[in-house]
């Protein structure tokens, strides 16, 4: 196998379990030198009760660093609340003191808090949404300002990132309002952030992903139960390797995108475009407007299926 992030150093939030792990891993397995960042909170991001049993010695980034320096890598664990200053901007000090650099940063960390809309409390919304998105903006703040010095002090990276979106961001999710909302948040933060950033050499590309975590494995129990034999398309080291190849530098050129991926399909999706339109050059009334509306709605694309309906 190719070694496709030989040299690189990767930091990669939410890496003590699922996708997460499946990312720190892989990298790892393709020469990276890993920062494993995860805070070990419960799947609603309240804390770990005592005595539970999916609690591990040092907590599970400790124990995948553990588990990548056992395979023969190198790697460290960082324990900070990525969603606050001092956290993100310790993720990537981590990096920098441990490993001189910092090449990727794939954010991936987060946590569900299901509600219908009329039950959801605005606490489950705020706490969802620091998490995704604020977790998401803070870590690319501070690795963006890093890359920028560097570019200024004449040693332009080939810097990449990779943030997780998710299919409820893209159509909706019954139940998710808070989650979804937060995921489409971060399809346009990587598209701002793939234009700003370009100067600095720096690519910004999202995944949404589909496989078995924590936050599906339950919510979407049929769907994501591992087949008795034959090909787990749920596994979430399917998804890993296209994160490992945007991380590289063999993803050159490729910035500003966003890849749906499960089992073994990859799809670039294309977001919003313009359809049919109509412009009479002068105001509409109101009755105009809903007939022009009626008129080309018959000439669009039917929109995707709410996920849950």
């Amino acid at each position: 196998m190719s070694a496709l992030c030989d040299g690189r150093v990767v930091a990669v939030t939410g890496a003590g379990r699922g996708l997460g792990r499946a990312h720190a891993l892989a990298f790892a397995a393709h020469g990276a030198r890993v920062v494993v960042n995860d805070l070990d909170v419960a799947l609603d991001g309240a804390p770990r009760p005592t005595g539970d049993a999916d609690a591990r010695p040092g907590g599970p980034a400790a124990a995948v660093a553990a588990e990548i320096r056992a395979a023969g890598g190198e790697a460290t664990a960082h324990g900070g609340d990525i969603a606050t200053t001092e956290g993100a901007a310790s993720l990537v000090t981590t990096a920098l003191r441990t490993y001189g650099r910092l090449d990727t940063l794939v954010n991936n960390a987060g946590f569900l808090r299901d509600r219908m809309l009329v039950n959801l409390d605005e606490d489950d919304w705020d706490a969802v949404l620091r998490v995704h998105l604020k977790g998401h903006f803070l870590t690319l703040k501070h690795a963006a300002a890093h890359w920028r010095a560097e570019t200024r002090a004449g040693r332009p990276p080939a810097a990449r990132v990779v943030n997780t979106s998710s299919g409820a961001g893209l159509l909706g999710s019954l139940g998710q309002g808070n989650y979804s909302a937060a995921k489409a948040g971060i399809v346009a933060l990587t598209l701002v952030a793939a234009a700003e950033l370009a100067r600095y050499g720096v690519h910004v590309n999202a995944i949404a992903p589909a496989a078995r975590t924590r936050m599906t494995e339950h919510t979407f129990a049929e769907t994501m139960a591992a087949p008795a034999a034959g090909f787990d398309a749920m596994a979430p080291e399917n998804v890993s390797p296209l994160v490992v190849w945007l991380g590289s530098t063999a993803s050159e050129g490729v910035t500003g995108r966003v890849f749906e991926t499960e089992g073994g399909r990859i799809t670039v999706m294309d977001g919003w475009r313009p359809g049919p339109t109509a412009d009479r050059g002068a105001r509409w009334t109101a009755a105009e407007a809903g007939e022009t509306v009626h008129k080309l709605l018959t000439q669009a694309t039917p929109p995707g299926a709410v996920y849950g309906t």
